[in-house]
């Protein structure tokens, strides 16, 4: 089985926060969880060619909702113009943390971009939690793309001084 990879990003003013201290801790019991055994197990049986993305996320579902996590939270974006619901969020004191989980569109599709591009108009979140495969095989006979390294190297951008966003925060998870 292969281990759950984890890299997070943070903005410069936000590095030694209590803020930051709080989801990077958050992010660590997801890590630890999804790191078990048993829930490596269930990522692998269902990270497969023409699987979706919702059922890796049933894979960890009750943990994330242990954790304070709310699916498909509405009500979160000024504009119900853009109909944008996250697959998870959680409530932070000032702030949020929106989750989520991509599979077969990853890169593809750009949706790393989108989810990132998501929580940037969300004034209910500054923390972005993302889960993309290391290795994405759309069919059996694929070569599988590297999308976590991909991701890793598109998103962490955003980090640096001169890019910086709304988003004061990336835990990029990968399964």
């Amino acid at each position: 089985m292969t281990p759950i990879k984890l890299s997070k990003y943070v903005q410069d003013p936000f590095r030694e926060s209590s803020e930051w201290h709080h989801v990077a801790a958050i992010a660590d019991q997801l890590h630890a969880h999804l790191s078990t055994k048993d829930a490596l197990q269930k990522i692998e049986e269902v990270n497969q060619p023409g699987k979706s993305s919702a059922r890796v996320q049933d894979t960890f579902l009750e943990f994330a909702q242990e954790l304070g996590f709310e699916s498909e939270k509405t009500g979160l974006f000024c504009s119900d113009d853009l109909a944008l619901r996250p697959d998870y969020f959680l409530e932070l004191d000032s702030t949020g943390i929106i989750l989520e989980v991509e599979r077969g569109k990853t890169t593809i599709n750009n949706m790393d971009l989108l989810d990132f591009w998501k929580c940037h108009l969300c004034p209910a979140a500054s923390y972005l939690f993302l889960l993309v495969p290391q290795a994405l095989r759309q069919n059996e006979s694929m070569s599988p793309r590297k999308e976590f390294a991909t991701v890793d190297r598109r998103l962490s951008q955003f980090f640096k001084t001169d890019n910086y966003t709304s988003v004061r925060g990336l835990c990029l998870f990968g399964y």
